[in-house]
């Protein structure tokens, strides 16, 4: 009989993890195995068959009450066998006791609702090089570094259920992340990161007090990126967002549900022009 065992991913491991995602299209960052580390660093399990690695899931913890399933793939040659659902229990088991979320593909949607996740808007992937559109507003876009960290931190948190320090400590930081703020009068009204994917680049998080200045944003994230596809996934509840997009230009290529298990996180939607990741929330 064969053996088949999860064990705890190390860093090193997580190239795996992005390859696997790449293979199945869902274009993750280059460097995103850092920042995604650091998140939780007992997140990432790997289940291996006679030491050949077959399945991988992330549950990472954030705070003391919610955590986020990811990167949920079982090899092709070993589905329908029973191992993909052996790691999902591990995972669930570390995240007990929390508020769970994940984005959900289609064809999995209906057995998230089964382990009792409810939906609670779609992510459209929204991809292309954007068109020219000057803001109507005075806003002062810079780099994110030039905020105090703090600050930063507590305006993530308006977007997101948890507080995450270590992650976004990373995610601003690593090389060829491009992170930037938008400042009126002084204050923060916008915060934007750019990272080179499998594929183009990827912006996430888009945060922006109106629609104006996520259009400032980016722009500034798109010369970042000379011409670079980029690609962004966008909550359709934010009905301004969804309609920045398309001005821009932009075609929708891939969606999938953002699911929880409870009531969703009560968190600024209006502000979210676009997710941090599909992997990690």
């Amino acid at each position: 009989m064969a053996e088949y065992e999860i064990t705890t991913a190390g860093i090193r491991e997580m190239a795996r993890f992005l390859e696997w995602a790449a293979e199945e299209q869902w274009n993750p960052g280059k460097m995103d195995h850092l920042p995604f580390h650091a998140a939780d660093p007992r997140g990432f399990l790997l289940g291996k068959l006679d030491e050949d690695p077959v399945t991988s899931i992330s549950a990472v913890r954030y705070g003391a009450d919610f955590g986020f399933i990811g990167f949920y793939i079982a090899r092709p040659p070993f589905r329908g066998q029973g191992y993909g659902i052996q790691a999902w229990r591990a995972a669930m088991q570390h995240l007990n006791g929390r508020r769970v979320g994940l984005d959900g593909v289609v064809d999995q949607q209906d057995s998230y609702r089964k382990s009792g996740f409810r939906t609670a808007w779609t992510h459209m992937r929204y991809a292309g090089v954007p068109a020219g559109e000057v803001p109507s507003g005075d806003v002062t876009v810079t780099d994110a570094g030039s905020v105090p960290f703090g600050t930063l931190a507590s305006y993530d948190r308006r977007f997101f259920p948890a507080r995450r320090d270590a992650f976004l400590s990373l995610w601003v930081g690593t090389p060829g992340h491009t992170a930037l703020v938008a400042l009126q009068d002084g204050e923060l009204k916008g915060f934007g990161v750019v990272r080179p994917a499998e594929s183009g680049a990827r912006v996430g998080p888009l945060y922006a007090d109106s629609d104006d200045i996520a259009l400032a944003l980016l722009n500034s994230l798109a010369a970042a990126q000379q011409g670079v596809p980029l690609a962004m996934d966008v909550p359709d509840v934010n009905v301004p967002a969804i309609r920045l997009m398309e001005r821009l230009g932009l075609e929708p290529t891939f969606e999938c549900a953002r699911m929880y298990t409870g009531d969703a996180p009560a968190i600024d939607m209006a502000g979210l022009f676009a997710a941090t990741t599909i992997e990690l929330g």
